[in-house]
């Protein structure tokens, strides 16, 4: 076996033999807003999984129609430990952890029905496993300076991965992760699963380091030989930080390489609120310059919408 996870367990590289770029979908909780879910909540996205699941099947089935190759799925803060604060047990928190996949396959059963024969791949559900720091709420996802144990995150994520893969998931994204210490302990829980592959995405301080300051070449280093991992990259990042990212890890591994930056707008965490930038070309022209630094699976992440979504396919494909 070579560097890659094999074809029977790593989805995203059929798709890639025939498609390239691979087209992910765009951000859940602004489109969940639109919706009328209210996500001013520890939660986030996962209280409406409490409160209006169905629109969570809208939103990804928007995307899928739209041309997303890959959905993400509505458990990045969605955690045993997040729930057990509502006063929700064990086991009611694993179905709804598994109810995240359920919903985003319910979606892209309906739109693959209408569309089978137009010759695009199936689409795949990617189950997302976001930070320990989106659990804590308290800012530190956007540092990664956790000062935990690797016993703590492991035992933290391990359930989660665990149900996420029963409920059917294609793949883990392993995202938004901020800290070097908990993507080692990540992708040795992978291995715990040997028939799953993940990708795994970071967070990014600057254009080469993630979050906590790690020098993004060795994180690329690190995990080019992890046989499950079956790409790496960044999301939820600033555009230029997200192109600088590319081409440091072009040069660093052999996988397949993940952008899904923001829209171009900037988070301000400590008022909880988004700023627009000047004004800048739009995301389908701006993934030319991503897909030319070798970037292979392209999507958005925070404020992007079915429409940025839509440009994409519309471009390459």
């Amino acid at each position: 076996m070579s560097n890659q996870a094999s074809q029977k367990h790593n989805p995203i590289d059929s798709i890639l033999q025939k498609y390239s770029p691979v087209i992910l979908d765009g951000a859940l909780a602004t489109e969940l807003e639109k919706h009328g879910c209210d996500l001013d909540d520890p939660l986030w996205s996962a209280r409406v999984l409490l409160e209006k699941p169905e629109a969570i099947v809208r939103v990804h089935a928007d995307y899928f129609r739209k041309g997303a190759d890959i959905a993400i799925t509505s458990s990045y803060q969605a955690t045993i430990d997040g729930f057990a604060k509502r006063d929700i047990k064990k086991e009611e928190a694993i179905e709804l952890i598994k109810k995240t996949v359920h919903l985003a396959r319910q979606a892209r059963d309906e739109v693959w029905n209408e569309e089978e024969n137009t010759g695009r791949p199936k689409p795949l559900v990617a189950a997302s496993v976001g930070p320990y720091g989106a659990y804590l709420a308290d800012g530190s996802e956007y540092a990664g300076n956790y000062g935990v144990s690797d016993k703590r995150l492991a035992d933290f994520h391990r359930p989660r991965m665990e149900a996420l893969i029963e409920a059917g998931a294609d793949l883990l994204a392993i995202e938004t992760i901020p800290s070097f210490q908990e993507a080692k302990v990540l992708a040795s829980l992978l291995k715990e699963f040997p028939d799953t592959s993940a990708w795994l995405s970071f967070s990014l301080r600057s254009g080469d380091a993630i979050s906590d300051g790690t020098n993004l070449k060795g994180c690329a280093e690190t995990f080019n030989d992890h046989k499950q991992i079956a790409a790496i990259g960044v999301n939820c990042a600033p555009i230029p930080f997200a192109i600088e990212a590319v081409k440091d890890l072009r040069g660093n591994t052999e996988k397949p390489i993940i952008v899904y930056p923001n829209s171009g707008e900037i988070y301000n965490p400590e008022t909880k609120t988004w700023h627009s930038e000047e004004a800048c070309d739009p995301f389908d022209i701006q993934s030319e310059a991503w897909y030319e630094e070798g970037a292979r699976i392209i999507g958005g992440c925070c404020r992007t919408t079915p429409e940025h979504i839509e440009s994409l396919a519309k471009k390459w494909r």
